[in-house]
């Protein structure tokens, strides 16, 4: 396992259960208790776990992996649900893509096609797609949060409202029958809204890990969702809940 891997691996433990330790972590990733402390020491450095005796815990209770951490999560998964995706789309769409790992991996199927317009908020998509001479790309406004490379606040809504999207492709930290599509930070998840309202087809793309899951901040109603497309490795009564709800779930 590359050092990348290794950290995001230590977050995900720190998320679910609050704490690690160092002979474990050394022992499930096959290295040495030294490279272990190293890399603890990397993300203690980045503000994002306190070190103890032994190991480490979380720097709060629940908090939102950056997205250089999020990118290993999941991978081959949110490659296929991008694939799956991009069959969704024709000739000439305007398509609205927001930030998240696996709306980046849809930005690089779409990458060599023609004639589309991408509507984003996310620069990392933006600084992907803009060498693209065949795509026509708008980049809404905003203030960026690190943790994501998303433009949210009222700039963006205002470059959102003024726009119709053919589909868009939402990212997303949770999907709930009852609690709809949730992330972390709630003028993030409103600017995510705008564009779901803003879109004549919306499309909610998750790995299997957050289908059933609930995040701090709504982005909107599952009603306003047409569509989920996820992989087998979501919970069936969570994907059952959301069936039953009316909305439509693909798998890829």
């Amino acid at each position: 396992m590359n050092k990348s891997a290794r950290l995001s691996a230590v977050l995900e433990r720190l998320a679910d259960g609050g704490s690690v330790d160092v002979g474990d972590l050394a022992e499930e990733f096959g290295v040495s208790q030294a490279t272990v402390r190293r890399d603890l020491l990397a993300l203690e450095q980045h503000r994002l776990l306190v070190r103890t005796h032994g190991g480490a815990i979380a720097k709060a209770v629940s908090y939102e992996l950056p997205l250089r951490y999020k990118t290993v999560r999941h991978a081959e998964e949110k490659r296929r649900i991008a694939k799956e995706a991009a069959k969704l789309v024709t000739e000439a769409m305007t398509i609205g893509l927001t930030g998240g790992t696996t709306t980046t991996e849809i930005a690089r199927a779409l990458a060599d096609r023609q004639g589309l317009t991408i509507v984003t908020n996310a620069l990392n998509i933006a600084s992907e797609l803009a060498i693209r001479p065949d795509i026509k790309l708008m980049v809404t406004g905003g203030v960026v949060r690190s943790q994501s490379y998303e433009l949210s606040g009222p700039v963006a809504d205002t470059s959102l409202s003024g726009i119709r999207m053919d589909l868009a492709f939402i990212g997303v930290d949770g999907v709930d029958a009852r609690a709809g599509c949730t992330t972390y930070q709630e003028v993030e998840a409103h600017t995510n809204g705008v564009m779901v309202e803003h879109s004549s087809h919306v499309v909610v793309v998750a790995d299997g890990s957050k289908v059933g899951k609930v995040a701090f901040a709504r982005i909107c109603e599952i009603s306003a969702v047409d569509e989920l497309l996820t992989d087998e490795s979501a919970d069936p009564a969570a994907v059952q809940a959301l069936a039953s709800s009316g909305l439509r779930v693909r798998f890829a």
